[in-house]
């Protein structure tokens, strides 16, 4: 294991050696190839035999900053190395006007003219066509107002509850139904449900409904009571061990430039992951630690360790500047963070602005 790079190691750094490693990294971030002493030397601006930078390649490599991928190539940055790089070398830049009149007209329009899965959705897209990685967004599963609910029947024992919620949100669950309902009891259950839940949360109505408990019996058959009772209970349980959905898109754009079957196994691991539910709270996690854009470069993110992806993940808050969801772009060790960071703090704070 490489032993962790200390302050000391890195302010023993000449202008010479960060030099060379700064051309290193970029090489690899630009093209993903390594970079070899001979035409290191020729890209320096201070002529260097290809003796000397190989013999800083090497004080380098001691370090931990950069390693050779096979005995006669040239050298690549470590993922500690790419860690120093952007701590002390990257220069963040801002989104132009035109990036930023993009991103605010996708996300924008979406977020009027659709629910809020297609606002989030058309966010993820858009990350992953202008960054060229995975664009991701983890919605929490938040206590929308409710607006309005009812059963359609399907079958003489199966009926879909649909719950639609103040924000534009449609849910649909398909619930079993008791033995000798009639369309007329699903239609006083809808009716009932919708005299009480308008304007509440789930939980609100649930507690509404419980308070109600003698008005129900007195206003209901109990067949009819039954199906209140078990439309607002679908949702509840649907919800639980659920805290929050993963919403990915362009997954394709991880294919490009893969060639070795070591790339392709790393990329086999992080689809898995992002499928794994169970790591979902971490994502939120990672991003609630920080206050704006975080980086996890390689094994430093956990929930991607496995494929040794690096992440730029930011929260997206309420108007009480609780976190209530993070977007990002996930993809390998070579993405352009310079470009993608203002990128996904601009979009995260969109996203919050318009969901408040």
């Amino acid at each position: 294991m490489t032993k962790p790079i200390t302050d000391r190691d890195l302010s023993s750094l000449d202008a010479r050696s960060r030099d060379i490693f700064r051309l290193i990294v970029e090489t690899y971030l630009n093209e993903g190839e390594p970079l070899g002493s001979r035409n290191l030397s020729r890209l320096l601006p201070n002529q260097l035999s290809p003796a000397t930078v190989r013999n800083v390649m090497s004080d380098l490599e001691h370090l931990g900053l950069i390693y050779a991928p096979h005995v006669s190539a040239g050298r690549l940055p470590t993922q500690q190395g790419l860690r120093f790089f952007v701590d002390a070398f990257m220069e963040i830049g801002d989104l132009s006007e035109e990036e930023r009149q993009v991103i605010e007209a996708q996300v924008k329009t979406a977020g009027r003219s659709q629910s809020l899965e297609h606002m989030l959705t058309e966010a993820s897209q858009m990350l992953s066509g202008l960054s060229r990685g995975a664009g991701l967004v983890l919605a929490t599963k938040t206590e929308a107002a409710l607006k309005h609910m009812e059963f359609i029947q399907l079958e003489p024992r199966k009926a879909l509850a649909v719950l639609v919620s103040q924000n534009g949100d449609v849910e649909n669950r398909v619930i079993d139904l008791p033995p000798g309902v009639t369309a007329s009891q699903l239609s006083e259950a809808s009716n009932f449900l919708n005299a009480h839940i308008r304007g509440r949360t789930l939980g609100e109505a649930r507690s509404e409904i419980a308070r109600l408990q003698e008005e129900t019996r007195t206003a209901l058959d109990k067949l009819s009571q039954a199906l209140v009772e078990q439309g607002l209970a679908v949702w509840s349980e649907a919800g639980e061990g659920q805290p929050a959905r993963l919403i990915v898109r362009g997954r394709a754009n991880l294919l490009e430039n893969i060639n070795a079957e070591g790339d392709l196994d790393l990329l086999r691991h992080l689809f898995e992951d992002l499928e794994t539910k169970e790591g979902l709270v971490q994502l939120l996690d990672l991003a609630e630690d920080g206050q704006g854009v975080r980086i996890f470069i390689g094994s430093e993110n956990k929930l991607f360790s496995l494929s040794g992806s690096s992440l730029v993940v930011a929260p997206y808050r309420d108007q009480d500047s609780r976190v209530i969801g993070a977007l990002g772009v996930i993809g390998p060790t070579r993405l352009n963070y310079a470009r993608i960071v203002p990128m996904v703090d601009y979009t995260a704070q969109l996203v919050g602005r318009l969901l408040r």
